[in-house]
Order: structure tokens, then sequence, then C-alpha cells
């Protein structure tokens, strides 16, 4: 049984193919840099290993998408000989809201949910559901199967989760707080149980990457988390600004007469390390850093 996980984060795409029962991937990858200079690497693993790293002019998520399935089919150096091949298409999802605490089966009403949380995480849901779309189109015969960064942290509390302000903005639009990256610290805490003997009672999670989180879990569940309303508070990223004071937003409002769109490019995409160092990639960074 073939199992094709795709986890499409704000500016990469990575990907991993499994043949159930080996927990082994047959073959991963990646594409990173999405929209600008954007590379690709495919590894193959097994009898006939392939390795290949290149540059792509994949624009958008979907091309990329397209690219990587050209890669797995492959006459000479590709795993499957189609995608019907493909029993079932994990899909990592940011924002799951409240409607979802488990990994689902995707069902139009399960798109629709998903739709309605892009503008609580507008790098990460549109592009999840653009390549999930994509890939219910492609793999045919293939379940499809979300698991959300939210999920996690529907354990969190009451007291931890309820932003102070009037109550009617939970009651109507569930406005609250909801934590990202569950999937990272829910499997760091099962290694750390493994790897210690038991479970520690409390642990501190750190998930580092373009996206930045940590989390507090007690007993093996999430008690209270970084991130909040969407994946753009908490620890400072790659773009994203992380916890600034609400009076900042309010001056840019004000002062520069920023719109809401604009605002909101300003803190996904303009912020974190790319606005004080002009990259998002620690790489560049170092580079940078080396150079003086």
């Amino acid at each position: 049984m073939k199992i094709f996980v795709i986890n499409a984060g704000s500016s990469s795409l990575k990907y991993q193919l499994f043949d159930m029962p080996s927990p082994d991937p047959v073959c991963s990858g990646q594409v990173e840099k999405i929209g600008s200079a954007a590379e690709i690497r495919h590894s193959v693993t097994g009898e006939k290993p392939y390795e290949i790293k290149r540059a792509t002019p994949a624009k958008n998520h979907g091309e990329a998408m397209q690219e990587i399935i050209q890669l797995l089919t492959d006459k000479t150096f590709g795993v499957i000989s189609s995608p019907d091949d493909i029993f079932v298409v994990g899909h990592r999802v940011v924002h799951g809201g409240e409607a979802f605490s488990e990994a689902t089966l995707v069902t139009e009403a399960a798109k629709d949910k998903i739709r309605q949380l892009f503008s609580s995480a507008p790098l990460h849901n549109p592009v999840n559901y653009e390549c999930l779309v994509l890939a219910e189109k492609t793999f045919l015969k293939a379940k499809q199967i979300a698991v959300f960064d939210t999920a996690f942290h529907q354990t969190i509390p009451a007291a931890a989760y309820r932003y102070a302000i009037p109550s009617k903005y939970y009651d109507e639009q569930q406005i609250r707080v909801y934590g990202f990256h569950g999937t990272s610290h829910k499997y760091v805490t099962g290694k750390l149980a493994k790897y210690s003997g038991k479970l520690p009672s409390s642990v501190i999670s750190i998930h580092l990457g373009n996206g930045c989180s940590m989390a507090a879990v007690k007993d093996g569940r999430s008690v209270d988390t970084t991130m909040g309303f969407g994946p753009l508070a908490g620890l400072m990223m790659g773009t994203r600004s992380g916890d600034i004071d609400p009076s900042v937003l309010l001056h840019f409002a004000e002062h520069y007469k920023m719109s809401f769109e604009e605002i909101s490019t300003l803190l996904n995409k303009q912020s974190g390390m790319s606005g004080f160092t002009g990259t998002n990639d620690m790489r560049d960074v170092r580079k940078l850093i080396n150079a003086g």
C-alpha cells in the first residue's frame, strides 16, 4: 500500500512516499523558495538510489506539485508507474479551527471548512488547499486524508485559549488561541517519551524553521503555546513578525494610511528575519554574518 505525504509550507513543498508496512520512505524531497529562486531536491532509496538537486521555474505550489509528480512517474528513475498506484494521500493542513481534533477524511464539507480559514492562516491554508485539490485531480483512486496543525492544541484549557475581548467575538467567530505546529510538538513529545523511557510530566517543545513556535505539554497534552488565532503570533520567524504590540498596527493604519491587506502583507511576508536582514534563509544569513 503506497502512501504519499504532502507538507505544503508558505514557501516550500515537502513530500515523502511510503510503501507500507515499511516505515522507511521510498523517496522524499522538497521544493524550496517557491516563487523566487526555487530549487528541487529529490531522493530515491532502495536498490537503485538516485538523487537530484536543481533549479526549478516553479512559480507557485501547483507548478511545484506538477514537477514532483513528473519525478515520481519518471520512466527511468520513477517509483510509481502512474498516480493510480497511490492508495492514500496525506496532507498537512495548518489551520483546522475548532472543527478538527484528529486526522480527517477529506470531503466537500471539510474543504469548505479549510477555505473558511484562509484569512486566519493566509500563508498556509490557501496553499494547503491548492495542493489538496490538485492531489484529488491527480491521484484519482486515492483517499485524501488531512492532518491539522491545530488538532494537538485542542486540549488547551479555556483559561489559556480565550482572549481578553468581549465574549461575543468568541461566540460568533470563535476568536481564540488555536496554536500551530501541533503535529511537530506531538511527535517531539512522543519521541522524548520513547528515548527517556517514560513520558515526562512537563515538557517545553520548540519548533524552529521558517515558522517557529513553542508549546507547553503536560502529561502528553498541550496546555499552552506561543502561536494564537493564526500562525503569526509568538516567536520571530522567517518572514512573520511574531508578537507585536497591537498599538503598532493602529499606528500603521493611522500614520501610514495602510490598508488591512498592506498590514497583513507586511506582518506575514516582509517582517521577521527577512525584515531585519533582507532574507528569510538562515544559510544566506550565515553568509552575510561571515562576510561581516
